[in-house]
């Protein structure tokens, strides 16, 4: 009976000491350390062990990191004082943690090339040709017997992308005119290479002929082209890589993403702005100038906007030098901003508070949520107004990311993205992560 008492008495007693040591700040902090750091090179970086004893630092690859200042490879440390370190040059290194021998723990530091962008803010003007035509609607064509949708008869539906037309590739819908009244003079079929999703159809049309107009007709309605305002997000100075927008261009009819033939950007001019109101998101309304100036092509339009390459330096930047950009798990909540134009084609800067930092360690549009505090930008929009998408959001000296969407019954608040994720669309990766795609309904395109 007394050993049992004695053993309920040493098991509790083992239990709080257990307790205690769990939930001491040490052990937290030693249970928190990170088993991966990715760094940018030229930062500095800090550790924290918080363990109140002297240990030892073994770094792997002391070309690549300093640790406290120094390239050796063991470091006698105070592990109760954070330890700086400082990338030297891109590449990995290992540091462990060590006390009198035992190991405690361990980080894989990941140093990526230093990167920096021209961050954005200008207006610009998007025109962008579609990869054949978009099928938006059906309509009926009257050949005097009945009225009936060639296109609907033969399988075609709304949002369906017709690439090919008897094995030919079709430009513009001046291209689809010719080629059905071609066939329907021959009473002849149209073989369609149809883009459906993921998926490719062939299909057969027979062009019916107008009674109105003694035109040849497919029964559709397409479109072959897009147009609109948006904001330049960056401009890489050694690819001339571009990213703008934020979020994808989408079909106005059938919600689709445009699949990208060929498109420009050129510079654009904000005339005027309605404010924006709950219930009721505002809009930038901007002329396209001087149209014949392409400031670069468009190649891709994707989740996070839309890519392609610059001839030159983008004009009337706010910034006379590059800035550094943050990597996704480097952005926080507090005081940032964000570079847009209200009036002409001024760049200015503007405060906002990153209200809510979402951690991903995969591409999503939707990073964090953000809020308009400047004054004088609350006056002139309400907040998040559509063509604002793409601006840029600048923290602490670093381009964290665009501003993406705006919520409809708060226009002073929106989404932002991570620049991590558009740098990776544009083709200048900082890191390899795999392609997953998580949104919410919540919002409108700003």
């Amino acid at each position: 009976m007394i050993r049992q008492n004695k053993r309920k008495w040493m098991g509790s007693f083992l239990l709080l000491i257990t307790a205690l040591v769990v939930s001491s700040t040490p052990f937290r902090d030693l249970s928190s350390f990170p088993h991966e750091l990715r760094v940018m090179e030229g930062s500095l970086e800090q550790l924290r062990v918080s363990v109140p004893v002297m240990g030892t630092l073994v770094n792997s690859n002391p070309d690549i990191l300093h640790v406290n200042g120094t390239q050796a490879r063991e470091v006698s440390v105070d592990l109760s004082k954070p330890m700086s370190v400082e990338p030297r040059r891109a590449g990995e290194a290992q540091l462990q943690v060590k006390w009198r021998n035992i190991p405690l723990t361990a980080v894989k530091v990941n140093v990526l090339p230093d990167l920096r962008l021209y961050p954005g803010g200008q207006s610009i003007g998007v025109k962008l040709q579609t990869a054949g035509v978009l099928v938006v609607g059906h309509h009926l064509v009257d050949d005097g017997k009945s009225k009936f949708s060639p296109g609907e008869q033969s399988g075609i539906h709304v949002g369906d992308m017709i690439v090919k037309m008897n094995d030919l590739y079709i430009n513009d819908m001046s291209d689809v005119k010719k080629m059905i009244n071609e066939a329907g003079k021959k009473n002849h079929p149209v073989q369609l290479l149809v883009v459906r999703g993921k998926e490719k159809l062939n299909l057969t049309l027979q062009p019916a002929k107008d009674k109105k107009d003694n035109e040849y007709r497919m029964g559709l309605y397409i479109r072959d082209s897009a147009a609109g305002v948006g904001t330049l997000t960056f401009y890489d100075p050694q690819s001339k890589a571009y990213g703008a927008l934020g979020h994808v261009i989408s079909d106005v009819d059938t919600g689709q993403a445009i699949v990208v033939g060929d498109g420009q950007i050129v510079q654009a001019s904000v005339t005027s702005i309605e404010k924006g109101q709950s219930g009721n998101p505002g809009e930038k309304f901007a002329r396209f100038y001087n149209e014949s100036e392409v400031l670069g092509n468009i190649t891709k339009n994707t989740p996070f906007g839309i890519f392609g390459k610059m001839k030159d330096e983008p004009k009337r930047s706010f910034y006379d030098e590059p800035l550094p950009v943050a990597l996704a798990e480097q952005v926080e909540e507090g005081p940032a901003k964000i570079l847009t134009v209200v009036n002409g084609q001024k760049v200015e800067e503007f405060d906002i508070e990153i209200a809510n930092v979402i951690k991903q360690h995969f591409p999503a549009t939707k990073g964090m949520i953000i809020k308009v505090t400047d004054k004088r930008l609350l006056e002139k929009t309400g907040g998040i107004v559509q063509g604002m998408s793409g601006s840029p959001i600048i923290q602490k000296g670093k381009i964290v990311g665009a501003v993406t969407h705006v919520f409809v019954n708060d226009p002073t608040s929106g989404y932002g993205c991570y620049i991590e994720w558009m740098l990776r669309d544009a083709g200048v990766n900082v890191r390899n992560a795999p392609e997953s795609e998580q949104q919410s309904p919540i919002g409108k395109a700003a």
